[in-house]
């Protein structure tokens, strides 16, 4: 059900000071499902130490589509009785979330909201990953009552980016890494001079630097020859904090 977790994320970024709950958008009601934005929109820039809030808006499927179906076909056009955001990780220290609807469960078909909120104690890149529990209701035996079918997962691809007050509005597009995964190069985009880059390097999944780079223009292309295959990080220290890009080597 990885890409039904879409369906429980983010819409509108309503920057109040200390808001804490919501009302779901009913421009999303006539929708079959979705999620606003998606992940190339992401969560809207946070300033440390300043009070953060933003709106999120999500449309639950009824049943699960082609598009939703983790097993390639079998679970299509099963009704889907609902889910729970068991919890959000990730989130910056000083930040939390909390959901329209007690206990943050939601039936199949329905348009609801949650909203992050706090003030961030240390400036960073944050990626946040949401936990849920769906269930949908599986026909074992024609004729029968459905049976419930709890599916415990995680979608990432969210993250919330903590700048210094005057510098955070100067980085306007997240840095990414293509290709990725990649064999012999691959290349950082997204570089701007008003980042203010004050060191790059790759590390691995025990934190070891591997590569120290230098940065020249707005890419910066990344020699794997030696690395061995596996999973790596970029990890870019500048004037909105430290951003860690994950990659994999093949």
């Amino acid at each position: 059900m990885k890409k039904l977790l879409l369906v429980i994320s983010i819409v509108s970024a309503a920057m109040s000071a200390s808001a804490q709950s919501c009302t779901p958008g009913a421009n999303y009601a006539d929708s079959v499902y979705g999620v606003w934005p998606d992940t190339v929109q992401n969560f809207p820039f946070a300033t440390v130490n300043v009070a953060y809030s933003t709106d999120l808006n999500f449309k639950v499927p009824a049943t699960v589509t082609a598009e939703l179906d983790p097993t390639g076909g079998t679970l299509i056009g099963t009704p889907i009785q609902g889910f729970v955001v068991d919890s959000v990780v990730g989130l910056p220290a000083g930040m939390n979330f909390g959901c329209n609807l007690s206990g943050c469960a939601y039936a199949g078909g329905a348009n609801g909201c949650a909203n992050l909120y706090g003030t961030a104690t240390a400036t960073g890149t944050y990626p946040v990953e949401i936990f849920i529990t769906a269930t949908v209701l599986i026909t074992i035996i024609p004729g029968f009552p459905p049976t419930p079918l709890p599916q415990s997962t995680s979608f990432s691809g969210y993250r919330i980016v903590v700048g210094q007050a005057g510098t955070i509005d100067a980085i306007y597009e997240p840095l990414n890494l293509k290709p990725n995964p990649a064999s012999e190069n691959v290349t950082l985009y997204g570089i701007t001079s008003d980042m203010n880059i004050s060191s790059v390097e790759v590390t691995n999944m025990e934190g070891k630097v591997v590569r120290t780079l230098n940065i020249v223009g707005s890419a910066l292309e990344i020699n794997l020859n030696g690395l061995n295959n596996g999973v790596y990080f970029v990890v870019v220290n500048h004037a909105g904090g430290k951003e860690t890009i994950k990659f994999i080597k093949n």
